[in-house]
């Protein structure tokens, strides 16, 4: 292939739709509008739910429960994938994001006591399980809240 015969992919450069520019257009008058109601009015929306005067879905469902808009989601992590790192490594959230471990802190990490401990690790979380707490105490190590 040389320069001059590059050329875009069938379909994908696409005209833009010219509107109100004459009858022969095919898009002239109305502009492809059609003819009255509140679609054919400058600046006539609907807004997101509106179902012409009936009673949206989103309304006529029934309520339950109660959201907590304070609520904390914590990224977690098990012991298991601590195995991963050097005898003696400080492991704080900044390095399991790092590592890839964690995708997003969230509202930050909370380890959770699946799996063995192999080495001892000081381990610096927002929260801990009791089990992952006693399990790293066990190895040897140390388990901070942050």
């Amino acid at each position: 292939m040389k320069l001059h015969e590059l050329k875009p992919e069938e379909g994908s450069r696409k005209k833009r739709n010219r509107v109100g520019r004459g009858m022969a257009s095919g898009h002239g008058k109305t502009s492809g509008r059609g003819h009255k109601g509140q679609k054919a009015r400058a600046g006539g929306k609907v807004r997101p739910g509106f179902e012409g005067g009936q009673t949206p879905l989103f309304q006529r469902l029934p309520k339950r429960g109660f959201t907590n808009i304070n609520r904390k989601e914590y990224a977690i992590v098990n012991l298991d994938t601590l195995n991963r790192f050097e005898d003696g490594t400080t492991i704080t959230p900044e390095l399991l994001l790092q590592e890839g471990i964690v995708k997003n802190l969230k509202s930050g990490v909370k380890i959770l006591g699946n799996g063995t401990l192999d080495k001892k690790y000081t381990v610096k979380a927002h929260k801990f399980s009791a089990s992952a707490k006693e399990a790293i105490e066990t190895a040897g190590g140390k388990a901070e809240v942050i």
